[in-house]
């Protein structure tokens, strides 16, 4: 049922006319429902087609494996099946409800490479190099680590590295220095290269979501209206401009208006897939839908970016993962220690000890990341843990240069939007992921491993040849949920968005999420979604 949060009713709500209209109470969506409530003097609409995130296992950081098949709490996207990944269908979480994905991800923060930024402005988005982003990152976060002049202290979103210290992982880091790779303390800070512990999202040992450190200080605000339980259908428009939105809410279509701007925030999968069904987009994906033109826009939903991920698992000598520690009673003592403390094995989420390494000379920075767990999973994409002690190590290429496709599938806008990621495209996206396995399994084959180094289990011992690294790959991937770029940003004509956000030739309308993306980051793409909204915040005020 259809909420209005707060005391507004939601007959009020769509009587009235807002400055602002953001659709998508996710990352972005947070941070722009706070940023552009602060004056007082503008009035925000906020739309999530989700609710609010009632389970207690929101909070738990290891509570995502009981969340990430929820329907509540995530959309459980699927790929279509592509041939280059033999004929699967992979699953492509997406969060839903105030708070989106980081309701469920696993909380890692990273905000990927200078390079990456001073390659979108190389690309004709001014405004957006390194130097131009990092006031945005430095107002965002509250780090607690070691003062650094590239981070910063004070922010809404707080930013710890992992805490647990488990032995395994003090060994992983160290077989890494013998296999010749640095120990990395900040991968945020002048160099992403070498590896060390994880940075979160969390606060004392909880999970700290967008909606927790940005909209919930934003509620009270009179000019600001969150509407929950409202699928937003389409567009509206008065002649050339955006005048709001239709939206499904309670089961009766409402009109929300607009009198400045509608903001989509919607995420890479269902921006694309409003901005058709509302008549923008490439003309001949509009025919096939039966949506009339509005605008010709061909680039919408193309683009699409993703991190790849290969899952490499070896059997652990000792009882000393989470496979044993999750079970029968030393869960039981697991979950009394975190009730008392917030400490232990559930505040962990899906990363513990990082890599980022560089698989050939002459690369300007690392291209492929590793996220080590002293767990192995029966079933990765549902996190269901083997039985036996094991490890983990995912491998994925962090600059692929694949692009694929999202587009609505079909006129109805409550069908999910056809995602076709064409992973393993090209030539260096294939020689990069078999270089990073390779030498992942040369640094878990160093001595500090040998005490808890037992059997390869995938690929395998008998995967020797590029061949046989390159199937593995094609049969094990899986997507780690970092979409992006359907909504290109650039200084181009062909670009959907310009570097300001706006949507070509459509006034009153701008994309602020993962798909205005050109590029996809050199890491996990939250902070990046946080850093983007908080500029767009900038740039939307400075147009008022």
């Amino acid at each position: 049922m259809a909420r209005t949060v707060g005391s507004t009713d939601i007959d009020v709500v769509a009587a009235g006319v807002f400055d602002y209209v953001i659709v998508g109470g996710g990352t972005a969506g947070c941070v722009l429902a706070n940023r552009l409530t602060e004056s007082g003097t503008r009035r925000v609409l906020l739309l999530e087609a989700g609710g609010r995130a009632r389970s207690p296992w929101v909070s738990i950081p290891a509570g995502f494996s009981r969340l990430l098949q929820h329907p509540s709490y995530n959309w459980r996207f699927r790929t279509e099946p592509e041939e280059a990944t033999g004929g699967r269908v992979i699953a492509v979480p997406r969060g839903k409800g105030l708070g989106g994905s980081t309701l469920i991800n696993g909380m890692i923060y990273v905000r990927g490479q200078p390079q990456d930024y001073d390659a979108w402005a190389q690309a004709g988005c001014r405004g957006w190099g390194f130097a131009d982003v990092l006031p945005y990152f430095r107002r965002l976060e509250d780090y607690d680590g070691a003062p650094d002049p590239l981070r910063a202290r004070g922010g809404p979103l707080p930013i710890t590295e992992v805490a647990e210290r488990p032995a395994i992982a003090e060994a992983f880091i160290a077989a890494a220095r013998a296999a010749g790779h640095p120990r990395n303390p900040d991968y945020n800070a002048a160099s992403q290269d070498g590896f060390g512990y994880y940075q979160v999202n969390q606060r004392r040992g909880r999970r700290v979501s967008a909606a927790d450190a940005y909209l919930r200080p934003a509620l009270a605000r009179p000019n600001l209206a969150v509407v929950t339980d409202a699928h937003v259908l389409r567009l509206t428009f008065d002649r050339d401009r955006t005048s709001g939105v239709a939206a499904l809410v309670g089961g009766r279509e409402r009109l929300f208006r607009c009198r400045g701007e509608v903001i989509l925030a919607a995420g890479a999968a269902q921006t694309p897939q409003i901005l058709e069904l509302s008549g923008l987009g490439d003309p001949a994906i509009l025919a096939g839908l039966g949506v009339a033109v509005r605008r010709a826009l061909p680039a919408v939903g193309t683009n699409y970016m993703d991190h790849y991920c290969t899952r490499m698992n070896w059997r652990v000598r000792l009882p000393v993962t989470l496979n044993e520690q999750t079970r029968g009673l030393r869960l039981g003592v697991a979950a009394a220690r975190y009730l008392a403390t917030r400490q232990g094995i559930l505040a962990l989420g899906t990363g513990l000890a990082h890599g980022f390494v560089r698989t050939r000379p002459g690369l300007d920075g690392p291209d492929v990341q590793y996220f080590f767990m002293h767990a192995s999973y029966a079933n990765a994409a549902e996190r269901k843990l083997d039985r036996l002690p094991g490890m983990t190590i995912g491998v994925t290429q962090l600059r692929p240069e694949s692009r694929g496709t999202i587009h609505a599938a079909s006129p109805d806008p409550l069908e999910p939007p056809a995602i076709r990621p064409n992973f393993l495209a090209t030539e260096e996206d294939r020689r990069a992921m078999v270089e990073g396995m390779k030498i992942a399994r040369t640094v878990v084959a160093q001595a500090p491993m040998e005490r808890f180094r037992g059997a390869e289990l995938n690929p395998g011992p008998d995967c020797r040849t590029d061949a046989d690294w390159l199937d593995f790959a094609r049969r094990d991937g899986q997507t780690i949920y970092h979409i992006c770029g359907t909504c290109r940003m650039g200084g181009d004509p062909g670009s959907v968005t310009d570097p300001n956000l706006r949507v070509r030739g459509v006034a009153g309308l701008r994309v602020a999420d993962a798909s205005i993306m050109p590029r996809i980051v050199s890491g996990n793409t939250q902070a990046a979604v946080f850093m983007i909204a908080e500029k767009a915040a900038d740039l939307i005020r400075a147009d008022a």
